[in-house]
C-alpha cells in the first residue's frame, strides 16, 4: 500500500485534491474535489477553472519535495471521472458566435492534453478511470501514456449526438492505439464502450476489478519500476517514430472551433439537454450500469 500525503505546492486548489504517495514514487491528481465539487450544482466536466488548475498543477509538477518521483496519477474523487467539455459555456459561446473565447477555451483544453501527453523522458502518466469518461474525459485519458480502468465503466465521444466531433486530441491519440479507421469509428457512432470491450481492443492497458483500481495502479508502478531504463527509452521510440505534436492538435482545434460555430438549433437544444443530463448525474447511476450504450437524448 502506499503512504499518501497531502501534497503542498503553494497552489490554492478548489477542484483537484493533490497527493503525493512515497512509496511508489508518484503524485496523485484527483480532479472533482473540495466543496465546489460537493455542490449539487457541480458537473464533473472540464470547467474553466477546473482546467485553469489542472494546468498550475502541471506547471508545479514534478514539487520540490526532496523525494522521486516519476509517476504521475489522473483520477477523480467524482462517481465519474470526467464528463468532458463544459458544454453549458459551448451553447452560450455558439449562440453569441464568440470564436474567440471558443478557441481560447479549446486551446486551454489542448495545452492541458498535450502537458500529460509530453512529459520529461523519466516521468509517466497514468489515467486511472474508476467512473465513466465522456467526451473531453476520454480524450483526457487517452493523452496519459498508461490507462488502467475499472471493468464495468463507461467510454467515449457523444458529441456526434448535437453533429460535432471529439476536437481537442481524441483523433490524434486514439489512433495511436488502435487503426485510424476504427478511430473514425469511434469518434462518430455516438456509442459509449464498456472498458471491458476497450481493453480487448487495446485502448485500455489495464483492466481491474471493480473497486480494485489504485491497487492495479499500483502493480502497474512496480512494474515500470523493474524495467525503467526500457520504460523510458520506448517512451523516446514513440516520440521519434509517431510524434503527437502542438501543432497537430492546435490545427484540429481550429477545425473544432469552426465546425461548432455552424451548429444549428437542433444541436444546441440536444447539447443543452446534455448539459441537464449532466446536471442530474449523481442521482443517476452511470450510463453502463443500466445498460445504456449511447447517451439519450430524448426531449
Amino acid at each position: 500500500m502506499g503512504t499518501y500525503e497531502s501534497l503542498t505546492t503553494g497552489a490554492e486548489y478548489g477542484s483537484l485534491r493533490i497527493e503525493q504517495d512515497f512509496a511508489n514514487g508518484a503524485v496523485w491528481c484527483r480532479m472533482h474535489a473540495g466543496r465546489e465539487a460537493g455542490s449539487a450544482q457541480y458537473r464533473p466536466c472540464f470547467s474553466t477553472r477546473l482546467l485553469k488548475e489542472l494546468r498550475q498543477f502541471q506547471v508545479n509538477f514534478p514539487p520540490a519535495v526532496g523525494r522521486v518521483l516519476r509517476h504521475l496519477v489522473l483520477a477523480s474523487d467524482a462517481d465519474v471521472f470526467n464528463l468532458g467539455g463544459d458544454l453549458d459555456l459551448f451553447s452560450r459561446l455558439i449562440r453569441a458566435q464568440d470564436r474567440a473565447s471558443l478557441l481560447g477555451y479549446a486551446r486551454q483544453c489542448v495545452v492541458v492534453a498535450s502537458a500529460f501527453h509530453h512529459l520529461a523522458d523519466d516521468l509517466h502518466s497514468i489515467a486511472l478511470i474508476q467512473g465513466d469518461a465522456l467526451g473531453g474525459g476520454f480524450e483526457a485519458a487517452l493523452c496519459c501514456q498508461t490507462i488502467v480502468a475499472e471493468s464495468g465503466v463507461g467510454m467515449g465521444f457523444p458529441e456526434v449526438l448535437f453533429d460535432l466531433f471529439p476536437g481537442m486530441g481524441a483523433y490524434s491519440f486514439l489512433r495511436r492505439r488502435i487503426a485510424p479507421a476504427l478511430a473514425e469509428r469511434m469518434m462518430l457512432d455516438g456509442v459509449v464502450y464498456s472498458s471491458d470491450e476497450l481493453y480487448r481492443l487495446g485502448i485500455v492497458d489495464v483492466l481491474a476489478p471493480r473497486g480494485q483500481g489504485e491497487q492495479a495502479v499500483r502493480d502497474v508502478i512496480a512494474r515500470q519500476q523493474r524495467i525503467a531504463h526500457a520504460r523510458v527509452a520506448m517512451s523516446q521510440v514513440k516520440a521519434a517514430v509517431d510524434p503527437v505534436s502542438n501543432e497537430e492538435l492546435m490545427a484540429v482545434t481550429e477545425i473544432w472551433v469552426d465546425t461548432a460555430l455552424k451548429l444549428g438549433e437542433k444541436s444546441l437544444r440536444t447539447m443543452e439537454r446534455l448539459v441537464r443530463a449532466q446536471s442530474k448525474r449523481s442521482d443517476r447511476r452511470s450510463a453502463n450500469d443500466v445498460g445504456i450504450v449511447a447517451l439519450p437524448i430524448a426531449g
